[in-house]
């Protein structure tokens, strides 16, 4: 069975950044194990990484590379928020690097990453860790089938048989 919309794909995956010298960078990678198992054509995925995908079937192997603009984005350097340090008063003020869970006025949660830390305020990074990073991706396709009617009125897959509880 071809991958198309409404198909949920298991697939394993090894993921690298390529750097602007043209090394790649080992970013993660699934196993057989625990693969990437999710419902085609919904959103889910970043749109160029299914267009690269769509069509093939079970034992498939392709590889490709999507640059910044059509994964994560570019950095936006001005996609940084000053949050006040009473913000942090209950948990204390967090650690450079650490990435917090923050929400918008419409209820959209995000995550932002500390890049500084004074006595007033919690400088947050909210572009994406991937932003400005071109991705290459090396897939094998292990599992293609239907959703099934639960899957699709969730909008997600229950995993690669499609029994999983949530």
């Amino acid at each position: 069975m071809a991958i198309e919309n409404n198909n949920v794909v298991t697939l394993n995956y090894i993921l690298h950044t390529i750097e602007e010298n043209g090394e790649k960078t080992f970013v993660e990678q699934t196993t057989t194990e625990n693969p990437l198992t999710f419902l085609y054509g919904v959103g889910m995925m970043l749109p160029k990484f299914e267009e690269n995908i769509a069509g093939l079937n079970e034992g498939d192997k392709t590889s490709f590379d999507l640059a910044a603009a059509d994964a994560y984005g570019e950095r936006d350097d001005k996609a940084i928020a000053q949050l006040p340090a009473e913000m942090f008063q209950e948990t204390g003020l967090p650690p450079l690097g650490e990435v917090l869970p923050l929400q918008d006025n419409q209820g959209n949660q995000f995550r932002a990453v500390v890049v500084d830390v004074t006595p007033e305020a919690v400088v947050a990074d909210l572009n994406h860790p991937m932003a400005g990073k071109s991705l290459s991706f090396e897939i094998e396709v292990l599992n293609v089938r239907p959703a099934t009617e639960e899957e699709l009125s969730h909008g997600h897959s229950h995993g690669i048989d499609g029994t999983e509880a949530h």
